[in-house]
């Protein structure tokens, strides 16, 4: 009798600790799925845009998922204007800015402030329509030359409209001096000045050249790639962003392959010209989604931008030293001062 207490008590015993082990095994298991799980965990960062075009690579990398995959946060801060991005930029309010490369960024940096222009955005470059000069359809001037003592109309004293005129006037032999530039504020501005003829001539970007065409009040005289190679807009980091290598590197790889993309879908071209590549209809349809523009007007201008991101730096210190002629900045800087190109080929090398 005792004999079968005692092998009763020794099966329970047996099994209370089965059970415990069974217990402990399943806790540990578990632990490991939690604590020992080593995904790192996703890196916010906040992108100052505008609602443009040539912010095509930021959607895509977005949409597609190119910055998840590089385990970054991409949240998009929308701005109505382009200098704005560049002080939010510079005072760390958001990460990343993408606008356009103005008088005024550079006068913030040789005021003490600092940014980093980092990869292209968007460029004037010959075979391709992004930026233009034109006169009004009845006008009798068709080349730049005969501008002399006319009425040109740019956006803002300092802006990237204001630098194009001046270039466009000096390959043709002429000054600013040698004409009246007329600061309207706004492309739809430049817009109704051209059409009620109160200017003789203006600088448009597309889709807007197409529409002044189309519409029948506007003829190009001169685009604008086909006078210079311009890089009218970057991707800019703030000084604190640019301190985390790793996380600015791999923001760059997702630019990249988002530059990469848009680039073989909508800037191949064929006997010189344009014609539609792999996934076309789908980036149309992201940059509408983003920019709130009807499709077929974003298909008649798409600016051209490097396929792997790449700035054209030399032309960072062109700027300066023309803005620095035209006294539109307090002094001249060093395009090391703002430039810094080590992230994009890091990351293309990688």
């Amino acid at each position: 009798m005792r004999k079968s207490l005692f092998l009763i008590m020794a099966g329970i015993l047996t099994l209370v600790l089965s059970l415990a082990g069974c217990g402990q095994g399943d806790e540990n298991q578990q632990k490991g799925a939690g604590e020992g799980d080593d995904t790192p965990e996703k890196v916010s960062v906040d992108i100052g845009m505008l609602k443009l075009t040539s912010s095509a690579p930021l959607f895509i990398a977005i949409e597609k998922g190119f910055f998840e995959e590089e385990n970054i946060q991409a949240n998009a801060k929308w701005f109505e204007a382009a200098q704005p991005i560049a002080v939010a930029t510079a005072g760390g309010s958001v990460d990343v800015g993408a606008t356009g490369i103005t008088a005024s960024l550079y006068n913030m940096v040789a005021g003490g402030q600092q940014l980093w222009i980092v990869a292209d955005k968007g460029r004037e470059q010959k075979g391709y329509s992004s930026s233009a000069l034109l006169v009004h359809n009845d006008s009798e001037v068709t080349k730049p030359e005969e501008l002399k003592g006319k009425r040109i109309g740019i956006t803002q004293t300092g802006s990237t409209f204001h630098y194009m005129a001046g270039r466009i006037l000096e390959n043709h032999g002429m000054s600013l001096s040698d004409v009246q530039l007329v600061p309207l504020n706004s492309i739809k501005g430049l817009m109704e000045a051209l059409s009620s003829q109160q200017v003789d001539a203006v600088i448009l970007n597309e889709p807007n050249i197409s529409t002044a065409v189309s519409e029948g009040y506007g003829r190009v005289i001169t685009q604008v790639g086909d006078e210079m190679d311009y890089q009218t807009s970057g991707i800019f980091f703030s000084p604190k962003f640019a301190e985390n290598r790793d996380t600015a590197v791999s923001f760059m790889k997702a630019y990249a392959k988002a530059s990469q993309y848009y680039h073989d879908a909508v800037l191949t071209q064929k006997d010189g010209q344009a014609v539609p590549g792999e996934n076309y209809e789908e980036v149309i349809d992201i940059i509408a989604k983003y920019t709130d523009q009807d499709p077929e007007l974003i298909k008649k201008g798409l600016p051209y931008m490097d396929r792997d991101g790449n700035l054209l730096e030399e032309d960072i210190q062109t700027q300066i030293d023309w803005y620095a002629k035209e006294k539109l900045i307090d002094k001249a800087i060093d395009a090391d001062q703002i430039v810094n190109t080590e992230f994009l080929k890091e990351a293309l090398n990688n």
